[in-house]
């Protein structure tokens, strides 16, 4: 049986892809089958929810040699624990190549697209199969989540054109309204713990000297009600600083998007992460919060600025 799953802290790419590729791969031959990292955050569970779908099973611990797919992540830190001991057979992907080394020569998926769903579609047609209801739905709603319903700087055309393909075999009517529902789940987020918010979208990069670089904890909290996220802060910087000294990382920041006005404001935890904003934004820091106007997006915006402010000199 081959394994396949998403990131540590799945978010609705991460899930859908995995059960997605899970079935386009047992349709090919391929005993697959989906799993999780992690625990569903509310805009997962509304999206499996509508359409019917029970969640992937947590990953059980995999034997040494045991053969997994990975979607949506190919970053040792973002995926099982053992994964050096695992056989990565297949990576499906839509991020900057990161750690993975494998034994044997993988199947190797990338594209610089929104989402990994668009992907997905992209082999369903090439393997001459027709796109399920259900699986359309599934990548649909992993497109307007990855891409903010467009919003985001990470879209592509090919992301467009996926969603107007998916939107009526999924039976999918108006898109922009089914965008706002899942937004709206993902933003109600009552008496969540604190930590459990900051970890819903959390990912950690490593930055600077490749023999020993500096760990950075990035979360990224999407809303249409940044307000309450605010109303909340002083317990979230708490959590960032438990998570801080817990994980033994160089610093935590945690970026609060506003989906409707794409903007960020960022908390900031201490000096070291004002001086790193500071320094790599070249944005005022005053007091806990940080303004980082519309760089909404971790992948394109956030890490690589990061990336470069921390790369060695000469």
């Amino acid at each position: 049986m081959l394994a396949v799953f998403g990131h540590l802290n799945p978010d609705t790419d991460a899930i859908t892809a995995a059960l997605v590729y899970a079935r386009l791969l047992a349709r090919q031959g391929v005993d697959a089958q989906a799993f999780r990292l992690g625990e569903l955050n509310f805009e997962t569970a509304f999206v499996l929810r509508e359409a019917g779908v029970d969640a992937p099973a947590l990953l059980p611990a995999l034997e040494a040699g045991a053969a997994v797919a990975l979607v949506d992540h190919n970053e040792s830190a973002q995926s099982a624990p053992n994964l050096a001991e695992l056989n990565v057979t297949r990576v499906v992907d839509h991020h900057k190549l990161g750690d993975l080394s494998t034994a044997q020569p993988p199947y190797l998926r990338f594209e610089p697209v929104g989402c990994t769903g668009t992907i997905l579609l992209k082999l369903h047609r090439e393997a001459g199969l027709s796109v399920e209801p259900l699986d359309a739905r599934l990548m649909l709603s992993a497109i307007l989540s990855d891409t903010l319903h467009f919003r985001s700087p990470t879209t592509t055309q090919e992301d467009r054109d996926a969603v107007a393909f998916l939107a009526p075999v999924a039976g999918i009517e108006d898109v922009e309204a089914y965008a706002l529902a899942m937004f709206a789940a993902k933003s109600d987020l009552g008496d969540t713990p604190a930590e459990t918010l900051l970890r819903m979208d959390y990912k950690v990069f490593p930055f600077g000297d490749v023999a020993a670089p500096q760990q950075w904890g990035i979360g990224v909290i999407e809303t249409t009600n940044p307000a309450y996220v605010f109303g909340r802060q002083a317990e979230l910087l708490a959590a960032m600083a438990d998570v801080k000294a817990a994980d033994g990382l160089a610093g935590v920041l945690l970026s609060v998007v506003d989906i409707l006005n794409e903007t960020n404001r960022t908390l900031v935890l201490g000096d070291a992460e004002a001086q790193v904003l500071g320094g790599a934004f070249g944005v005022s820091v005053d007091g806990p919060v940080a303004d980082l106007g519309a760089r909404i997006s971790r992948k394109k915006q956030i890490v690589p600025t990061l990336e470069a402010y921390f790369a060695p000199q000469g």
